[in-house]
């Protein structure tokens, strides 16, 4: 519940204005508790959707609180599957199935590793790849269309 800093009010969560004497409520952010005027925290990068009305003394951190380092980077994720694969599952046998899986999931770990990309998981018969993190390069989004198309 956010107090006001004027009047020391309660207010209510979603209000933007005290109740009592409106006074605009400080939005504050939840990830490093700085002031939040527009779309993303201009510290920390957290959605505003996440920031919450809330008072700054609410957010004082002790000083021997952990320091949080965030950082930004632009990913490129690859989300591909086997065209016709439950049909195809329905009627083969389920360690063909297996097999084929197998080999399909071999081929695509060696097409991601190949252009610099990771494999997160695979997921039923689909496998899902991201460039851009753990490591970021230039080129991520051009590595990531060419092993789409090998795929």
């Amino acid at each position: 519940m956010p107090i006001c800093g004027a009047c020391q009010a309660d207010n209510a969560d979603a209000a933007k204005f005290c109740s009592s004497c409106g006074t605009a409520l400080a939005r504050r952010c939840v990830g490093c508790g700085a002031a939040v005027t527009g779309r993303f925290c201009s510290e920390c990068g957290t959605s505003a959707d996440a920031a919450t009305a809330r008072p700054a003394a609410a957010v004082e951190l002790s000083p021997d609180a952990p320091v949080v380092q965030t950082e930004r980077r632009i990913t490129s994720v690859l989300f591909g599957d086997l065209v016709g694969f439950t049909t195809l599952s329905e009627s083969l046998d389920t360690d063909d199935v297996r097999e084929l899986l197998s080999r399909y999931f071999g081929v695509c770990r060696t097409i991601v590793d190949r252009y610099g990309g990771t494999v997160e998981k695979f997921i039923g018969d689909a496998v899902m790849a991201v460039w851009g993190a753990p490591v970021a390069r230039e080129d991520d989004a051009e590595r990531a269309v060419r092993a789409a198309l090998d795929l």
